[in-house]
């Protein structure tokens, strides 16, 4: 069966845009290396807790505190649970927190920061102070008592991620719909009929992908650093749930003592999945950016 004329332009399209992912991702190796680790990641959280050689809530006191070895590759904890099924699990929590904070404050932050741009007005005062009142607070502070206030669920975690993260989407939108708002592109979309609201979202916001792609993965690293900082001081995911940060916190104290692994390898883990997506912001600019498109 032949294609359809209407079929061949997006066949085409499609085609095109995975022919230019695969440049963008062969072009420099950090970019292939972080795209590489972000799947890893994803892999671990999705099928990981489905592999993993032990549970990672199970105690064995027998085989509390045992160094890395052939039966536990990242040795065990106090309470005898095998550390490397511990880290791998921990991995979905992190990246569902780190994902669902991030995709809140670009919607959220984006859109506000994009209408206040272009249209101005009132609606720039209203972000602007909004924006100027959370930034008045020592970020992790203000995370830590909205927290404290709402409880400490994942649902208010992710929450406190995405309000100290809401000036830093709202002013990069901000500023480019401002730059952007009296170009001659928009000018011939208006002319051509459209609204303004088309005009924006069509138009403009597409045009802010790019810087705001950047954005997106300098704030991942950032939401898993916070996650796993409210939960190193008590404030975060409750134990025993398996999480990089309450791993750290409690292998910290067996450090002294020589048992090093404890917070070693969730340390480490946490470090890749930071470096991973302050590596990744260069990829998915030059992913998203339509000037790249050849």
């Amino acid at each position: 069966m032949t294609a359809t004329p209407t079929s061949l332009p997006a066949e085409k399209a499609a085609t095109g845009l995975l022919a230019h992912a695969r440049h963008i991702v062969t072009e420099n190796p950090v970019t292939g290396l972080s795209f590489g680790l972000f799947i890893l990641f994803l892999l671990a959280g999705l099928v990981g807790p489905h592999v993993v050689p032990y549970d990672p809530l199970a105690s064995d006191t027998a085989a509390a505190l045992a160094p890395p070895s052939a039966a536990h590759w990242f040795g065990t904890d106090q309470l005898g649970r095998d550390i490397f099924s511990r880290v791998v699990v921990a991995t979905r929590l992190d990246m569902t927190i780190a994902i669902a904070s991030v995709a809140l404050v670009f919607v959220v932050g984006g859109l506000a920061g994009l209408a206040a741009g272009y249209f101005g007005g009132w609606t720039d005062q209203v972000v602007g102070r909004i924006c100027d009142t959370i930034m008045a607070f020592p970020l992790f502070v203000l995370a830590m008592g909205i927290v404290a206030a709402l409880g400490n669920t994942v649902t208010n975690i992710v929450l406190a991620t995405a309000i100290v993260n809401f000036p830093l989407y709202a002013r990069v939108a901000r500023a480019e719909a401002n730059v952007r708002r009296d170009a001659g592109f928009v000018q011939a979309a208006r002319l051509c009929g459209n609204g303004e609201w088309r005009i924006l979202l069509g138009q403009i916001m597409p045009n802010t992908l790019p810087i705001m792609m950047v954005q997106v993965s300098l704030t991942m690293g950032y939401a898993i650093l916070n996650a796993a900082g409210l939960s190193f001081i008590g404030l975060g995911v409750r134990p025993p749930t398996p999480e990089w940060g309450i791993m750290v916190a409690e292998g910290a104290a067996f450090i002294v003592s020589g048992e090093w692994w404890i917070a070693f390898f969730p340390g480490v883990t946490l470090m890749l999945a930071v470096f991973c997506f302050n590596l990744l912001g260069d990829g998915l600019r030059d992913l998203v950016d339509p000037q790249r498109r050849t």
